[in-house]
């Protein structure tokens, strides 16, 4: 489990620069609870989860709410 500190956009992806380490665990499930938990505590704040295998953390970009509405609108806009 991972805090994003630094990390840019690029082409619908989240290409992350600079992270601070705050566990790990032996299955996904045990991840993905604890990045709820966090989620809930802290929703301001940026936090992932990669495999150990992974040699570049990136992540496809997922929006919730009005934010991915406006992403959205600004896709149609530049695709007239």
């Amino acid at each position: 489990m991972l805090e994003v500190i630094k990390a840019h956009s690029d082409n619908e992806y989240r290409c992350i620069n600079d992270v601070g380490i705050i566990d790990r665990f032996e299955n996904a499930v045990s991840a993905m609870n604890r990045y709820e938990e966090l989620r809930k505590d802290q929703p301001h704040r940026e936090y992932c989860f990669f495999h150990t295998s992974r040699k570049n953390l990136m992540a496809r970009e997922r929006y919730e709410g009005f934010q991915s509405f406006r992403l959205k609108k600004q896709r149609m806009l530049y695709n007239q």
